[in-house]
C-alpha cells in the first residue's frame, strides 16, 4: 500500500512512524517545549533522525477541556516551523488542523498530509483540502474536545464508527480527493471511554480491512494512565504495547511521541515477522 499526496508517494508495505510536534503553550503531554521555532525545527530534526518518516505539526490543543485558538495565533504558531522543515528535512510534513485557511497556508509552506480531527467537516475544510491536491487523515470523534469526555456512549461502537468513516470518505471521493489520499483514524480519547479505546484497539483488523490506510495515536493517552495508574510521565510502556498491537494487526502509520523507542519496537516486529512459519 502507497499513500499519495500531489507527485509524491509514501511506501506503507512496513508501518511508518508519525512523530508529535506540538507548537502549542497548553497541549496535554508536551505543551510549551516547542513553541520556539528554533526547538522546534531542532525536535523535529531528532525524530526524523530516530526515524520518524512523518512530522506531525499541530497548533491548537485538543486535549479534553481545550480552549480554543485563534486563526491567526494558529497561523504564527505553525507556518514557520512548517517552512523551516521543508527547508531543512527530508520527511514528510503533516499539518494537525482543521482550520481551511490554517491547511491552506500549511500545503502552500510545505505540508504534504492534512490531519482534521474534524474529518473536514469545519466551513471550507473539504474545498481546501481537494483543491491542495494532498493526502488527508480523517479522525472519528464523538462531539467537541472541550465537551468529548463528558460520559460518552454508543448503540455500537465499532459500527458507529466505521460507519462515520466511511461516510467521511465518501464525501471526500465526491469532492475530487482520491482514494489512495485517503488516511484513516479511529480516534483514540476523542468522544471515547476507557472500554471503548481498548475495545476500538482490539479491532483494529475490522478497520484495516476497509482498505485505507489505518494511523493509530494512543501514544501516552489517558487509556493507558486510567489501566495502569501512571501519570503522562510514565505512560511509555502503555503507549509502546499499544503501538506494538497496533502495528500488529495491520495499522500502516504510529503516531507517537516517542519516536526512537517505537522505532525500536516496529524494527523487532518487522524482524519476527520476516522469519516465515
Amino acid at each position: 500500500m502507497h499513500l499519495h499526496s500531489k507527485n509524491k508517494m509514501l511506501d506503507l508495505s512496513a508501518p511508518k512512524v508519525m512523530g508529535i510536534l506540538n507548537v502549542t503553550p497548553d497541549s496535554f503531554s508536551d505543551g510549551g517545549l516547542f513553541s520556539n521555532v528554533e526547538r522546534a525545527l531542532k525536535q523535529a530534526e531528532t525524530m526524523v533522525q530516530q526515524g520518524a518518516a512523518i512530522i506531525d505539526i499541530g497548533g491548537e490543543s485538543s486535549r479534553p477541556g481545550a480552549s480554543d485558538v485563534s486563526l491567526q495565533d494558529e497561523l504564527d504558531r505553525v507556518i514557520p516551523v512548517i517552512e523551516k522543515i521543508n527547508q531543512n528535512l527530508d520527511c514528510w510534513i503533516s499539518i494537525d488542523t482543521s482550520k481551511a485557511k490554517v491547511m491552506e497556508e500549511a500545503v502552500n509552506a510545505g505540508a504534504d498530509i492534512i490531519n482534521d480531527i474534524r474529518a473536514l467537516r469545519d466551513e471550507g475544510a473539504l474545498a481546501v483540502a481537494a483543491k491542495a491536491d494532498v493526502a488527508v487523515c480523517l479522525m472519528h470523534m464523538q462531539g467537541l474536545p472541550r465537551t468529548m469526555q463528558c460520559a460518552p456512549e454508543y448503540n455500537n461502537l465499532l459500527e458507529e464508527v466505521e460507519q462515520f468513516l466511511l461516510q467521511q470518505v465518501k464525501t471526500c471521493l465526491n469532492a475530487g480527493i482520491k482514494k489512495e489520499a485517503i488516511i484513516l483514524d479511529l480516534g483514540f480519547g476523542f468522544g471515547k471511554q476507557l472500554k471503548h479505546n481498548f475495545q476500538l484497539l482490539a479491532a483494529t483488523k475490522q478497520f484495516v480491512a476497509l482498505g485505507y490506510p489505518l494511523l493509530t495515536g494512543v501514544s501516552r493517552k489517558s487509556m493507558f494512565g486510567k489501566l495502569l495508574n501512571r501519570d503522562i510521565k510514565n505512560r511509555l510502556s502503555g503507549s509502546l504495547a499499544g503501538a506494538l498491537i497496533a502495528a500488529q494487526r495491520g495499522s500502516q502509520i504510529i503516531r507517537v511521541h516517542d519516536v526512537a523507542e517505537t522505532v525500536d519496537v516496529l524494527k523487532v516486529l518487522q524482524h519476527i515477522n520476516s522469519f516465515k512459519e
